[in-house]
Protein backbone atom coordinates (compact mmCIF):
# COMPACT_ATOMS: atom_id res chain seq x y z
CA UNK A 1 0.00 0.00 0.00
CA UNK A 2 1.39 3.40 -0.96
CA UNK A 3 0.48 6.92 0.01
CA UNK A 4 -0.24 9.15 -2.98
CA UNK A 5 -1.26 12.77 -2.87
CA UNK A 6 -4.71 13.71 -4.15
CA UNK A 7 -3.17 16.56 -6.15
CA UNK A 8 -4.76 16.64 -9.58
CA UNK A 9 -4.24 19.83 -11.57
CA UNK A 10 -7.15 20.52 -13.92
CA UNK A 11 -6.75 19.42 -17.53
CA UNK A 12 -7.11 21.96 -20.30
CA UNK A 13 -10.88 22.30 -20.93
CA UNK A 14 -10.61 21.94 -24.70
CA UNK A 15 -8.33 18.90 -24.35
CA UNK A 16 -10.89 17.30 -22.06
CA UNK A 17 -13.79 18.02 -24.43
CA UNK A 18 -11.82 16.57 -27.37
CA UNK A 19 -11.12 13.40 -25.41
CA UNK A 20 -14.82 12.97 -24.60
CA UNK A 21 -15.88 12.90 -28.24
CA UNK A 22 -16.91 9.45 -29.54
CA UNK A 23 -13.95 7.61 -31.10
CA UNK A 24 -13.93 7.73 -34.89
CA UNK A 25 -11.71 4.75 -35.62
CA UNK A 26 -10.33 1.53 -34.16
CA UNK A 27 -9.02 1.83 -30.62
CA UNK A 28 -6.84 0.00 -28.13
CA UNK A 29 -8.51 -0.96 -24.87
CA UNK A 30 -7.65 -2.32 -21.45
CA UNK A 31 -10.63 -4.14 -19.90
CA UNK A 32 -10.86 -4.09 -16.08
CA UNK A 33 -13.46 -6.65 -15.00
CA UNK A 34 -14.89 -8.33 -11.88
CA UNK A 35 -15.57 -11.29 -14.14
CA UNK A 36 -17.00 -13.75 -11.59
CA UNK A 37 -19.25 -11.22 -9.83
CA UNK A 38 -22.31 -12.43 -11.78
CA UNK A 39 -22.74 -13.27 -15.50
CA UNK A 40 -22.61 -10.02 -17.48
CA UNK A 41 -18.83 -9.54 -17.47
CA UNK A 42 -18.38 -12.82 -19.32
CA UNK A 43 -20.52 -11.54 -22.18
CA UNK A 44 -18.59 -8.26 -22.24
CA UNK A 45 -15.17 -9.95 -22.34
CA UNK A 46 -16.20 -12.13 -25.27
CA UNK A 47 -17.85 -9.22 -27.10
CA UNK A 48 -14.65 -7.20 -26.83
CA UNK A 49 -12.50 -10.07 -28.09
CA UNK A 50 -14.90 -10.74 -30.98
CA UNK A 51 -14.86 -7.10 -32.18
CA UNK A 52 -11.37 -6.65 -33.70
CA UNK A 53 -12.73 -4.37 -36.44
CA UNK A 54 -13.12 -1.67 -33.77
CA UNK A 55 -11.36 -2.93 -30.66
CA UNK A 56 -7.89 -4.28 -29.93
CA UNK A 57 -7.85 -5.72 -26.43
CA UNK A 58 -4.36 -5.09 -25.03
CA UNK A 59 -4.96 -6.54 -21.57
CA UNK A 60 -7.54 -7.94 -19.19
CA UNK A 61 -7.33 -6.95 -15.52
CA UNK A 62 -9.13 -8.76 -12.72
CA UNK A 63 -11.02 -6.38 -10.41
CA UNK A 64 -12.01 -7.08 -6.78
CA UNK A 65 -15.57 -7.68 -5.68
CA UNK A 66 -17.38 -8.90 -2.57
CA UNK A 67 -20.82 -10.50 -2.58
CA UNK A 68 -22.26 -13.98 -2.06
CA UNK A 69 -19.83 -15.31 -4.67
CA UNK A 70 -16.72 -14.29 -2.75
CA UNK A 71 -15.44 -14.14 0.82
CA UNK A 72 -13.92 -10.68 0.29
CA UNK A 73 -12.46 -8.37 -2.37
CA UNK A 74 -9.23 -10.37 -2.69
CA UNK A 75 -11.08 -13.64 -3.14
CA UNK A 76 -13.39 -11.96 -5.65
CA UNK A 77 -10.42 -10.68 -7.63
CA UNK A 78 -8.79 -14.11 -7.69
CA UNK A 79 -12.03 -15.78 -8.81
CA UNK A 80 -12.36 -13.17 -11.55
CA UNK A 81 -8.78 -13.89 -12.66
CA UNK A 82 -9.62 -17.59 -12.92
CA UNK A 83 -12.86 -16.88 -14.79
CA UNK A 84 -11.01 -14.79 -17.38
CA UNK A 85 -8.83 -17.80 -18.15
CA UNK A 86 -11.89 -20.06 -18.45
CA UNK A 87 -13.30 -17.66 -21.03
CA UNK A 88 -10.06 -17.47 -23.02
CA UNK A 89 -9.87 -21.26 -23.13
CA UNK A 90 -13.24 -21.33 -24.89
CA UNK A 91 -12.13 -18.92 -27.62
CA UNK A 92 -8.98 -20.65 -28.87
CA UNK A 93 -8.95 -18.81 -32.21
CA UNK A 94 -8.81 -15.34 -30.65
CA UNK A 95 -5.22 -14.14 -30.74
CA UNK A 96 -5.01 -12.80 -27.22
CA UNK A 97 -3.18 -15.58 -25.45
CA UNK A 98 0.13 -13.83 -24.89
CA UNK A 99 2.23 -13.66 -21.77
CA UNK A 100 1.10 -10.86 -19.48
CA UNK A 101 -2.29 -10.46 -21.17
CA UNK A 102 -4.18 -11.10 -17.90
CA UNK A 103 -3.19 -9.32 -14.70
CA UNK A 104 -4.31 -9.66 -11.10
CA UNK A 105 -5.74 -6.52 -9.52
CA UNK A 106 -6.20 -5.22 -6.00
CA UNK A 107 -6.97 -7.53 -3.07
CA UNK A 108 -8.51 -4.73 -0.98
CA UNK A 109 -10.43 -1.48 -1.30
CA UNK A 110 -8.79 1.93 -1.07
CA UNK A 111 -8.65 2.89 2.62
CA UNK A 112 -9.14 6.57 1.69
CA UNK A 113 -8.96 8.94 -1.27
CA UNK A 114 -5.21 9.51 -0.95
CA UNK A 115 -3.91 5.97 -0.56
CA UNK A 116 -3.29 3.76 -3.58
CA UNK A 117 -3.36 -0.03 -3.41
CA UNK A 118 -0.66 -1.19 -5.78
CA UNK A 119 -1.06 -4.39 -7.83
CA UNK A 120 0.11 -5.97 -11.06
CA UNK A 121 -2.92 -4.36 -12.71
CA UNK A 122 -2.07 -0.82 -11.57
CA UNK A 123 1.54 -1.19 -12.72
CA UNK A 124 0.43 -2.56 -16.08
CA UNK A 125 -2.09 0.24 -16.59
CA UNK A 126 0.49 2.90 -15.79
CA UNK A 127 3.06 1.34 -18.13
CA UNK A 128 0.60 1.00 -21.02
CA UNK A 129 -0.79 4.50 -20.51
CA UNK A 130 2.66 6.10 -20.41
CA UNK A 131 3.56 4.29 -23.64
CA UNK A 132 0.44 5.57 -25.41
CA UNK A 133 0.89 8.53 -27.78
CA UNK A 134 -1.03 11.66 -26.90
CA UNK A 135 -2.97 11.36 -30.16
CA UNK A 136 -3.78 7.67 -29.60
CA UNK A 137 -5.09 7.32 -26.03
CA UNK A 138 -5.64 3.98 -24.33
CA UNK A 139 -9.34 3.37 -23.65
CA UNK A 140 -9.66 1.93 -20.16
CA UNK A 141 -12.98 0.10 -19.89
CA UNK A 142 -13.96 -0.54 -16.27
CA UNK A 143 -16.95 -2.79 -15.63
CA UNK A 144 -16.46 -3.42 -11.92
CA UNK A 145 -15.31 -1.57 -8.83
CA UNK A 146 -12.92 1.19 -9.92
CA UNK A 147 -10.16 0.31 -7.42
CA UNK A 148 -7.40 -0.61 -9.88
CA UNK A 149 -7.85 2.51 -12.00
CA UNK A 150 -8.15 4.90 -9.04
CA UNK A 151 -4.93 3.49 -7.61
CA UNK A 152 -3.10 4.01 -10.91
CA UNK A 153 -4.37 7.60 -11.10
CA UNK A 154 -3.21 8.33 -7.56
CA UNK A 155 0.24 6.91 -8.28
CA UNK A 156 0.67 8.61 -11.68
CA UNK A 157 -1.80 11.50 -12.18
CA UNK A 158 -0.24 12.39 -15.54
CA UNK A 159 -1.69 9.29 -17.20
CA UNK A 160 -4.93 11.30 -17.41
CA UNK A 161 -3.45 12.81 -20.58
CA UNK A 162 -3.09 9.41 -22.24
CA UNK A 163 -6.25 7.51 -21.32
CA UNK A 164 -10.00 7.76 -21.72
CA UNK A 165 -11.88 6.04 -18.90
CA UNK A 166 -15.19 4.29 -19.63
CA UNK A 167 -16.95 3.20 -16.44
CA UNK A 168 -20.15 1.31 -15.82
CA UNK A 169 -20.78 2.81 -12.41
CA UNK A 170 -23.49 4.58 -10.44
CA UNK A 171 -27.08 5.26 -11.45
CA UNK A 172 -28.57 7.92 -13.71
CA UNK A 173 -28.33 11.55 -12.61
CA UNK A 174 -32.08 11.67 -11.93
CA UNK A 175 -32.12 8.48 -9.82
CA UNK A 176 -32.98 9.03 -6.13
CA UNK A 177 -29.76 7.30 -4.99
CA UNK A 178 -26.62 5.91 -6.52
CA UNK A 179 -26.14 2.78 -4.40
CA UNK A 180 -24.95 0.83 -7.41
CA UNK A 181 -22.74 -2.23 -6.84
CA UNK A 182 -19.63 -1.09 -8.72
CA UNK A 183 -19.69 2.39 -7.19
CA UNK A 184 -20.61 1.62 -3.58
CA UNK A 185 -18.12 -1.21 -3.04
CA UNK A 186 -15.17 1.18 -3.08
CA UNK A 187 -16.57 4.64 -2.46
CA UNK A 188 -13.09 6.15 -1.97
CA UNK A 189 -11.99 4.93 -5.40
CA UNK A 190 -15.25 6.15 -6.92
CA UNK A 191 -14.65 9.64 -5.53
CA UNK A 192 -11.09 9.64 -6.92
CA UNK A 193 -12.22 9.05 -10.50
CA UNK A 194 -15.15 11.47 -10.23
CA UNK A 195 -13.00 14.23 -8.72
CA UNK A 196 -9.62 13.88 -10.47
CA UNK A 197 -10.61 15.25 -13.89
CA UNK A 198 -9.72 12.17 -15.95
CA UNK A 199 -11.62 12.06 -19.28
CA UNK A 200 -14.59 10.00 -18.11
CA UNK A 201 -17.41 8.41 -20.11
CA UNK A 202 -19.94 7.06 -17.62
CA UNK A 203 -22.62 4.44 -18.23
CA UNK A 204 -25.28 4.73 -15.50
CA UNK A 205 -26.95 1.49 -14.46
CA UNK A 206 -30.51 2.12 -13.25
CA UNK A 207 -32.29 4.46 -15.63
CA UNK A 208 -30.03 3.82 -18.63
CA UNK A 209 -28.18 0.50 -18.94
CA UNK A 210 -31.03 -1.24 -17.09
CA UNK A 211 -32.67 -1.38 -20.55
CA UNK A 212 -30.11 -3.95 -21.73
CA UNK A 213 -32.25 -7.06 -21.06
CA UNK A 214 -32.32 -10.51 -22.61
CA UNK A 215 -34.09 -13.79 -21.87
CA UNK A 216 -33.37 -17.51 -21.85
CA UNK A 217 -35.40 -18.13 -25.06
CA UNK A 218 -33.35 -15.46 -26.83
CA UNK A 219 -30.15 -17.00 -25.45
CA UNK A 220 -31.28 -20.44 -26.63
CA UNK A 221 -31.96 -19.14 -30.14
CA UNK A 222 -28.81 -17.07 -30.64
CA UNK A 223 -26.12 -18.09 -28.13
CA UNK A 224 -26.56 -21.79 -27.32
CA UNK A 225 -24.72 -24.01 -29.78
CA UNK A 226 -22.38 -21.21 -30.93
CA UNK A 227 -19.21 -23.07 -30.07
CA UNK A 228 -17.76 -23.72 -26.62
CA UNK A 229 -18.12 -20.09 -25.62
CA UNK A 230 -21.76 -19.85 -26.70
CA UNK A 231 -22.64 -22.97 -24.73
CA UNK A 232 -20.83 -21.61 -21.68
CA UNK A 233 -22.63 -18.25 -21.84
CA UNK A 234 -25.97 -20.03 -22.20
CA UNK A 235 -25.13 -22.28 -19.25
CA UNK A 236 -24.27 -19.47 -16.84
CA UNK A 237 -27.32 -17.47 -17.93
CA UNK A 238 -29.60 -20.49 -17.33
CA UNK A 239 -28.06 -21.24 -13.94
CA UNK A 240 -28.20 -17.66 -12.70
CA UNK A 241 -31.93 -17.68 -11.88
CA UNK A 242 -33.82 -20.81 -10.87
CA UNK A 243 -37.19 -19.79 -12.35
CA UNK A 244 -36.77 -18.62 -15.95
CA UNK A 245 -40.51 -18.18 -16.58
CA UNK A 246 -41.18 -14.54 -17.58
CA UNK A 247 -37.65 -13.72 -16.42
CA UNK A 248 -35.23 -11.33 -18.09
CA UNK A 249 -31.71 -10.36 -17.09
CA UNK A 250 -29.68 -7.21 -17.71
CA UNK A 251 -26.34 -7.89 -19.35
CA UNK A 252 -25.10 -4.58 -17.99
CA UNK A 253 -21.46 -4.73 -19.01
CA UNK A 254 -22.09 -4.88 -22.74
CA UNK A 255 -22.91 -1.16 -22.72
CA UNK A 256 -19.44 0.45 -22.87
CA UNK A 257 -18.24 -2.10 -25.45
CA UNK A 258 -21.35 -1.41 -27.53
CA UNK A 259 -20.53 2.32 -27.49
CA UNK A 260 -17.00 1.61 -28.71
CA UNK A 261 -18.31 -0.56 -31.55
CA UNK A 262 -20.94 2.01 -32.56
CA UNK A 263 -21.35 5.27 -30.59
CA UNK A 264 -24.89 5.59 -31.97
CA UNK A 265 -25.91 2.74 -29.65
CA UNK A 266 -25.30 4.88 -26.55
CA UNK A 267 -26.08 8.58 -27.14
CA UNK A 268 -24.15 10.81 -24.76
CA UNK A 269 -24.58 14.15 -23.04
CA UNK A 270 -22.01 16.36 -21.35
CA UNK A 271 -22.71 17.02 -17.66
CA UNK A 272 -20.66 18.34 -14.77
CA UNK A 273 -18.95 15.51 -12.91
CA UNK A 274 -21.29 14.65 -10.03
CA UNK A 275 -20.09 14.61 -6.45
CA UNK A 276 -20.72 11.46 -4.42
CA UNK A 277 -22.23 12.26 -1.02
CA UNK A 278 -21.85 10.22 2.16
CA UNK A 279 -25.50 9.17 1.70
CA UNK A 280 -24.66 7.60 -1.70
CA UNK A 281 -26.59 10.23 -3.65
CA UNK A 282 -25.49 12.61 -6.39
CA UNK A 283 -24.70 16.26 -5.74
CA UNK A 284 -24.22 18.61 -8.70
CA UNK A 285 -22.02 21.66 -9.14
CA UNK A 286 -21.95 23.19 -12.61
CA UNK A 287 -18.46 24.61 -11.98
CA UNK A 288 -16.93 21.14 -11.93
CA UNK A 289 -15.22 19.59 -14.96
CA UNK A 290 -17.38 17.91 -17.62
CA UNK A 291 -17.86 14.18 -18.09
CA UNK A 292 -19.76 12.35 -20.79
CA UNK A 293 -22.77 10.38 -19.61
CA UNK A 294 -24.91 7.88 -21.54
CA UNK A 295 -28.57 8.89 -21.62
CA UNK A 296 -29.94 5.92 -23.57
CA UNK A 297 -28.90 2.42 -24.69
CA UNK A 298 -29.88 0.97 -28.07
CA UNK A 299 -30.48 -2.53 -26.79
CA UNK A 300 -31.35 -4.23 -30.07
CA UNK A 301 -28.29 -3.05 -31.99
CA UNK A 302 -25.87 -4.25 -29.32
CA UNK A 303 -27.44 -7.69 -28.94
CA UNK A 304 -27.77 -8.15 -32.71
CA UNK A 305 -24.07 -7.41 -33.14
CA UNK A 306 -23.09 -9.78 -30.32
CA UNK A 307 -25.22 -12.61 -31.73
CA UNK A 308 -23.83 -12.16 -35.23
CA UNK A 309 -20.26 -12.23 -33.94
CA UNK A 310 -20.83 -15.36 -31.88
CA UNK A 311 -22.35 -17.02 -34.93
CA UNK A 312 -19.39 -16.00 -37.12
CA UNK A 313 -16.85 -17.23 -34.56
CA UNK A 314 -18.66 -20.58 -34.27
CA UNK A 315 -18.70 -21.02 -38.06
CA UNK A 316 -14.89 -20.78 -38.14
CA UNK A 317 -14.32 -23.53 -35.59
Amino acid sequence: MLIARMNFTPLDPQFLLDRLRPPSGPMRILLDTDTFNEIDDQFAVEYALLSPERITVEALHAAPFHNARSSGPGDGMEKSYEEIHRLLARLPDVESHVEGFVKRGSTKWLPDQETAVRSDATDDLIERAQASPLDDPLYVVAIGAITNIASALLLEPEIRHRIVLLWLGGHACHWPDTREFNLRQDSAASRVVLDCGVPLVRFPCMGVVSHLHTTQPEMAAHVKGKGAIGDYLFQIFSEYHADQFAFSKQIWDLAPLGWLVDPMWAPMELVSSPRLTDEMTWEFDESRHPVSCARHIERDGIFRDLFEKLDLAASKQ
